[in-house]
C-alpha cells in the first residue's frame, strides 16, 4: 500500500524528519503520535504529495507520489488539522461541490453524496447548511468530502481534534468502517487513548526521527515511548 523510505525533510535551519521510514498494509488504520514538533504533520504532508522531502521517497501501490502527484491524490483523501467548508452551503451541495472538484463524473455524483453521506452517518443532515452542524458532524462533513471519491488510502491530521469522548468513540467506530471496508487511514493524533483505541499499528517520532513502531498494545509498554511521549522517567 502505502511505503515510506529514508524520508529527509528540511525547513531553514532545522531538520523535521530525519530518516523515517515506515509502510502501511492494505484495510489497516496507523496513527503517528509523538511529542509536539516531533514531525508528525510534515510526515502527514509529504505521505500527501503536498510537500516534496529533501531526500527518501514516497511510494503508494509502487507509485512515487512525488513524481506523480495528481494521479496519487486520485488514490488519496486528506483532511488537514485546519479545514474549512462552505457554510452557506447545504450539506449535499458541500459533498456534490467536492465531488466535482475531484473528477468524479456528473452521471456518478449523486450516488457517491449519498454513499459518503452514509458511510458518515449524515444522510439526514444532507439538507442542513454546513455552519448550522455541530463541531462532531462537521468533522464528519469534511470526512466525507475527503472520502468522496472512494481513495484507497485516507489521511487525517488530528480527526478527534475539539471532539467530546461520544463523538470521538462515534468517529472511531467510522473509520473501523472504512477499513472493514476496503480503505487504509493512517493519521496524526495527541490524544493517545484515541489511538489505542483505535489503530491496528503506531508509529512514534520524536526531533523528527521515529522511536518506535508496533501494535498498540507493544507501545503501550516501550520505555523510549513512555520517556519521550509521556515526559516519564523509563
Amino acid at each position: 500500500m502505502l511505503s515510506v523510505r529514508h524520508l529527509v525533510f528540511d525547513y531553514p535551519g532545522h531538520r523535521a524528519l530525519d530518516d523515517v521510514s515506515f509502510s502501511i498494509e492494505p484495510k489497516s488504520i496507523t496513527a503517528l503520535v509523538g511529542p509536539n514538533g516531533a514531525g508528525k504533520s510534515t510526515l502527514l504532508r509529504c505521505c500527501a504529495a503536498l510537500d516534496r522531502p529533501f531526500a527518501g521517497e514516497v511510494t503508494l501501490d509502487g507509485l512515487d507520489i512525488h513524481d506523480a502527484p495528481r494521479s496519487a491524490h486520485q488514490r488519496m483523501g486528506f483532511l488537514p488539522d485546519f479545514y474549512g467548508l462552505y457554510d452557506e452551503l447545504t450539506v449535499r451541495q458541500c459533498l456534490t461541490y467536492r465531488a466535482a472538484a475531484l473528477g468524479v463524473p456528473g452521471g456518478d455524483r449523486a450516488a457517491r453524496v449519498h454513499l459518503a453521506a452514509e458511510r458518515m452517518e449524515i444522510l439526514d443532515r444532507l439538507g442542513d447548511k454546513a455552519g448550522a452542524l455541530s463541531r462532531g458532524l462537521r468533522q464528519r462533513l469534511a470526512i466525507a468530502q475527503a472520502i468522496i471519491h472512494e481513495p484507497a488510502l485516507l489521511l487525517l491530521d488530528e480527526p478527534a481534534a475539539g471532539l467530546r469522548h461520544m463523538e470521538k468513540q462515534r468517529l472511531a467506530a467510522l473509520l473501523r468502517q472504512l477499513r472493514d471496508g476496503g480503505m487504509s487511514v493512517l493519521l496524526v493524533e495527541h490524544d493517545m487513548g484515541f489511538v489505542m483505541d483505535l489503530a491496528d499499528r503506531v508509529v512514534v517520532l520524536d526531533f523528527g526521527t521515529k522511536i518506535a513502531e508496533g501494535t498498540p498494545d507493544a507501545i503501550k509498554t516501550n520505555p523510549d515511548v513512555i520517556k519521550a511521549y509521556l515526559g516519564a522517567t523509563a
